[in-house]
């Protein structure tokens, strides 16, 4: 360690001594949401100009065990994306439903059984998100939500990146809206809030079973948007679960991952905490190069505690395996928590 090297711990221990402090336990959690929500930026801009048609179906094909659908979801004037819903062939009035968000990658077709050139899941073995929307709906029994995180996909990149053949428009984005006070996972948690309340009034969805899933940079969202968003009841993160100072402060990690101010108020697994006491489950490969093992096990030590009183609504799997999905004890983790 030289001296540089010491000088930077240094601000990163004066960042946690210095935190907001609050006066006991109710009012620190209710201190640290007002906080992020400040911290992720302003968008109410966005809500004044929402739109209230309803989504599009753009295509419709029919599975042994499920229905997969394409909607264009219109927002705002200037924002719309596009979303699978998969629907399980049961015999159920309303499903529990799942918002399923991807990581990086080729975007939200990574997820539902698609590959990059559009061919389904039987043309290969699946990459590191392993189709996890599939396997919801076929294993759990779940209605799935999964749309395309803005800055992927072609589509919901800017014209810039699309041009210089780039595969996500996170670094344009996240730089332009940091100019401005806001953050690119700011933007993203807000989406997501909006297709929560799509799902809820959804004609066969139960609103009253509605969990996330997320992977990576989707779990980011996922775990900022659960912590702040009570309709969520159970929400399973993988691939993300750590401390700001094992991974993202660590190593190199796209520049979405980065809040400024956000360690001014909390370690990461303070702020993955908030969504104590709703359920809770945490997957991560063992061998996951940039969420490192080590520092996964000190935040699950930590979020654990935030369960102390309902143990029995968190859980975890430290799965053999690198930076991917596993799912061997998540999807049915997360059946029984809806179910």
């Amino acid at each position: 360690m030289n001296k540089l090297d010491e000088l930077f711990d240094q601000f990163y221990d004066h960042a946690l001594t210095d935190s907001v402090k609050a006066v006991g336990p109710v009012e620190r959690k209710l201190t640290l949401k007002t906080g992020l929500l400040n911290l992720l930026g302003d968008f109410s801009q966005l809500e004044e100009e929402m739109l209230t048609a309803k989504p599009e179906l753009l295509e419709k094909r029919e599975f042994p065990e499920y229905t997969r659908e394409l909607f264009l979801f219109p927002i705002t004037p200037l924002l719309e994306c596009k979303m699978y819903v998969l629907t399980p062939k049961s015999e159920q009035n309303f499903y529990p439903s799942v918002l399923a968000l991807h990581g990086h990658g080729y975007g939200v077709k990574e997820i539902v059984g698609l590959k990059e050139n559009g061919g389904e899941e039987d043309d290969g073995e699946p990459g590191i998100h392993q189709y996890f929307a599939v396997k919801l709906v076929k294993k759990g029994g779940l209605k799935v939500f999964a749309p395309e995180v803005i800055g992927f996909g072609g589509e919901r990149m800017l014209t810039r990146d699309i041009k210089q053949g780039k595969q996500n428009s996170c670094e344009a984005m996240a730089t332009n809206l940091l100019m401005e006070g806001k953050t690119l996972a700011g933007l993203r948690i807000w989406e997501a809030r909006q297709v929560l309340s799509y799902m809820e009034k959804h004609p066969d969805v139960n609103a009253d079973k509605l969990g996330m899933m997320g992977f990576s940079g989707g779990a980011l969202v996922t775990a900022y948007t659960a912590a702040l968003d009570l309709r969520v009841k159970a929400t399973v993160l993988t691939g993300f679960t750590n401390t700001f100072r094992g991974s993202i402060m660590a190593m190199r990690h796209c520049i979405d991952n980065y809040v400024p101010g956000i360690l001014n108020f909390a370690e990461l697994p303070e702020w993955i905490s908030l969504i104590a006491p709703r359920a809770l489950f945490i997957e991560a490969g063992d061998k996951d190069p940039i969420f490192p093992h080590r520092s996964v096990l000190e935040a699950i030590k930590e979020i654990e505690e935030a369960y102390h009183n309902r143990p029995e609504k968190f859980a975890y799997d430290i799965f053999p395996g690198s930076h991917e999905i596993s799912g061997r004890k998540a999807y049915d983790w997360l059946k029984n928590q809806l179910l």
